[in-house]
């Protein structure tokens, strides 16, 4: 199950499940997520991939997540005026009380954006 929440759908997020631990979520940019540089705005992208990393752990069974973020690192490497974005994300540690994860952010042109990770404590 994914978290449903107003701001993903505010956002226009679409997940897909692809493994166990692993998802892609995707963010149509609108006019709206332009910055004044003429690139899409680096809070847009931290949000794409933290929404993405908190998916991979998933929600419960009223799509409420199960996981709050403790620490996010995002590096932007590229700056762009794609149509989408996509986050591609997954654990790479679960624990009791911790969750490890990594994300990739490529554009439609599949020119990677940004990097992040993130722990999650797990609620």
């Amino acid at each position: 199950m994914f978290i449903i929440q107003p701001f993903d759908e505010f956002l226009g997020l679409e997940c897909v499940k692809i493994s166990e631990g692993r998802v892609k979520v995707t963010l149509p940019v609108k006019p709206l997520y332009i910055n004044s540089a003429d690139v899409v705005h680096g809070g847009i992208i931290s949000s794409l991939a933290d929404v993405a990393m908190c998916n991979t752990v998933g929600a419960d069974e009223n799509n409420v997540q199960k996981v709050v973020t403790v620490d996010l690192n995002v590096t932007f490497l590229k700056g762009t005026k794609a149509k989408y974005l996509v986050a591609d994300a997954q654990v790479s540690k679960g624990g009791r009380s911790l969750t490890h994860a990594d994300c990739m952010i490529y554009d439609d042109q599949e020119n990677l954006i940004a990097k992040a990770k993130a722990i999650l404590f797990n609620r």
